[in-house]
C-alpha cells in the first residue's frame, strides 16, 4: 500500500482523501458487524433489540464519518490541490 517515498500513514490519508465515500461505507459495514459481533454476547436482549442497537451504533458511527469528511473536503478546497485546481473559476 506504501507508495515510493510515502509513509504507510501518509498513503493511507491520499487514499481515503481519494475515496471518501468508500471509506465512510467500509467504516459503516465495519462498524455494524462490530457492534452485531457485541451485541450477541449479552444474553439477556432480544434479537430485535440486538438488531436495532447494532443499527443505530453503526448510523452513529457513519454520521461522524460523513462529518470528518466534509472536514477533509472543506480543508482539500481551501488550501490543498483542489483550492490551486479551482483558483482560476473564482
Amino acid at each position: 500500500m506504501a507508495e515510493e517515498g510515502k509513509s504507510a500513514i501518509e498513503s493511507a490519508r491520499t487514499w481515503v482523501s481519494q475515496h471518501k465515500l468508500r471509506a465512510v461505507g467500509s467504516l459503516w459495514l465495519t462498524g455494524l458487524a462490530g457492534s452485531f459481533a457485541y451485541n450477541w454476547s449479552q444474553p439477556n436482549m432480544k434479537t430485535s433489540v440486538k438488531i436495532i442497537h447494532a443499527r443505530l451504533h453503526a448510523q452513529a458511527l457513519t454520521l461522524a464519518a460523513l462529518a470528518g469528511a466534509a472536514v477533509v473536503e472543506y480543508y482539500e478546497h481551501k488550501s490543498g490541490e483542489k483550492a490551486k485546481r479551482y483558483e482560476k473559476h473564482l
